[in-house]
């Protein structure tokens, strides 16, 4: 039975945390607090990367789209999520499930193949840096980006079209905040073990082998810095390097945990709140690590904010 034939006038009861009510005023003001960083953080890397000539680089390219990626990957879920606190009746439209399912999904594999082109390009520029204009040239980073976007739509198309088909037998209740394929294969009533084997499959493309080709790279990078002769040169490696390794370990553990396990076996709460972690603080913790771990983004900052906000040339 085809799920879209059998609700597509219905909507969908967002459960989220309904059973402790005294849970809703900390979680919006969370939350509203949380994506208006987001919003200050990721429009102002955006504005200074594109504004600033001497950020015109391919790690603050691969910054910029990292950013729009974190801008829209919160905004597909946050204004519904309070909107629907300060109702009584939390619902999402049987469309809006599926918009939000699908963006959410390929918003999420796009970054993680996002942060394995930005571990590429530290490991060129420390481990060959004579070779870097040539290699990390205009065209090929326009191209990898592309990948990476097209990649992560297409992953979304597949894996909600798995989830989106499974019979759910008149169930409405979707147990979290928002449209995820974890919770929304807890409403099926036919045996989802296949299902989550070939979502499984498509997991491990998009989350384990971005961050095992991370890990390799930052091996080299590890070594390479190891053999720099001067501390100062050794500390200005790592830096460039920390805050990258900073974001990759907050958003792959977290994804890890929820896309690599079977939904049974994943604790109610704790998912939701795993979720709540990688869908909305930590695209909020990515500018306030880019921006202070940086030495070149906080001079670019004080080069082009006043000239935003008070029209100086």
């Amino acid at each position: 039975m085809n799920w879209a034939n059998e609700s597509s006038a219905r909507e969908f009861i967002l459960l989220g945390f309904s059973d402790r009510p005294w849970l809703q005023m900390p979680l919006f003001v969370l939350l509203l607090i949380s994506y208006t960083f987001t919003i200050f953080g990721n429009v102002s890397i955006m504005m200074v990367c594109i504004l600033d000539p001497k950020l015109h680089t391919p790690m603050y390219f691969f910054l910029t789209n990292l950013s729009i990626l974190d801008l829209c990957y919160t905004t597909s879920t946050v204004p519904h999520m309070l909107t629907n606190i300060c109702r009584n009746k939390k619902t999402i439209s049987y469309g809006g499930c599926v918009a939000q399912l699908i963006i959410f999904l390929a918003l999420g594999a796009t970054e993680c193949l996002l942060l394995a082109v930005m571990s590429f390009d530290r490991y060129v520029a420390v481990c060959k840096p004579l070779h870097y204009v040539v290699i990390m040239n205009h065209w090929f980073c326009v191209r990898v980006v592309a990948f990476s976007w097209f990649t992560g739509f297409g992953n979304s198309v597949l894996q909600s079209s798995l989830t989106l088909n499974m019979p759910r037998c008149g169930r409405q209740e979707v147990d979290h905040f928002f449209c995820e394929v974890p919770a929304l294969l807890k409403l099926s009533c036919a045996d989802t073990k296949p299902i989550e084997s070939e979502l499984f499959f498509f997991s491990v493309l998009i989350l384990l082998i971005p961050v095992t080709l991370i890990l390799i790279s930052y091996g080299f990078i590890a070594q390479a810095v190891l053999r720099i002769g001067s501390a100062e040169g050794r500390r200005k490696a790592f830096g460039t390097c920390g805050s990258h390794m900073v974001v990759v370990s907050l958003f792959f553990g977290t994804g890890i945990y929820m896309y690599l396990q079977p939904p049974s076996s994943t604790s109610k709460d704790w998912g939701k709140m795993v979720s709540l972690f990688y869908g909305i603080i930590t695209p909020m913790l990515n500018p306030l690590i880019y921006s202070l771990r940086n030495k070149d983004m906080k001079e670019a900052f004080k080069r082009v904010m006043p000239k935003i906000f008070f029209c100086k040339k």
